[in-house]
């Protein structure tokens, strides 16, 4: 992986120095002779180099010396500043020489870049280790996203069940409150009524007071046993039975009703069938 940083550097090295080299020829060769521009354009790159020998070695002992740094810098900035000047004075494509000049500050910056992914370069098993704990949590966060998506539609459906049934319970609950008003209303019209007033004379005492007494719905519910016919009580007359029926409702004040009679009446052993009770009730009230 080091390969796509140091490269670029190498190759930028390489171009810079000997642009340098060939720099230093043409410009001081016309003024001094040409090996002692050769020997100044070499030290230049020499020392450009060294430096740059130096700071790898450093680098690959996990050191780091700024003296170095700014030597090597320093040798840098020189080339660039030797072809920056050659620019200046050339009398042909200056421009194109002034374009190339940054080639030494652009391959020291190179190198920095590869240094710095030197210190921040991890081993193969650090990176599958690295990539397993993000793969772990992205399947962690899908899980829980999941389960939350799962949970929500859950509530959903189950408010919404509840919200139904809760409906259909207060339609019922309507239906029935206004079947009920409906009966309230017509039995409240029956009883306020004229007609009916008079037709429930004989029944109730509520439509016309102090008439008649209150007239009692038959009880449904459990009964007691009828004894059986060899034990059961001599069958009454009706005159007999109108004086029990009579004695039994006038026992206390005010008189019993039908149902408190007829419980007394069996209470006290005595046996009549449900109608023959009734009819010497109607007849003694």
């Amino acid at each position: 992986m080091s390969a796509k940083t140091v490269l670029p550097a190498v190759a930028m090295t390489a171009v810079s120095m000997v642009l340098t080299l060939a720099v230093v020829m043409m410009w001081l060769g016309t003024a001094v002779p040409w090996p002692v521009a050769l020997v100044v354009g070499l030290g230049i790159d020499g020392g450009w180099l060294a430096t740059l020998a130096y700071e790898r070695r450093l680098a690959a002992q996990g050191d780091h010396n700024r003296t170095v740094t700014a030597v090597g810098w320093s040798f840098g900035i020189l080339a660039a500043g030797v072809l920056v000047a050659h620019a200046l004075t050339a009398e042909h494509s200056a421009g194109a020489w002034l374009a190339v000049a940054w080639l030494p500050i652009a391959a020291k910056a190179l190198w920095l870049v590869h240094s710095l992914w030197e210190r921040t370069a991890l081993t193969p098993l650090a990176l599958d280790a690295i990539r397993g704990i993000q793969q772990e949590a992205r399947d962690e966060a899908a899980v829980a996203r999941a389960r939350l998506r799962a949970e929500a539609a859950t509530e959903e459906t189950r408010l919404t069940a509840v919200t139904a049934a809760g409906a259909r319970v207060a339609r019922v609950q309507a239906k029935t409150a206004h079947t009920l008003a409906g009966a309230w209303s017509t039995l409240e019209t029956a009883r306020k009524g004229e007609e009916t007033g008079r037709a429930l004379t004989s029944v109730t005492s509520p439509v016309t007071p102090d008439v008649t007494p209150r007239w009692e719905l038959p009880v449904w519910g459990p009964t007691e046993p009828v004894p059986a016919l060899e034990t059961a009580a001599p069958a009454l007359s009706d005159e007999a039975l109108d004086t029990l029926v009579d004695e039994i409702r006038l026992s206390e004040t005010p008189a019993l009703s039908y149902r408190e009679m007829a419980a007394r009446f069996r209470a006290a052993g005595h046996s009549a069938s449900e109608v023959r009770l009734r009819a010497a009730w109607k007849r003694i009230a």
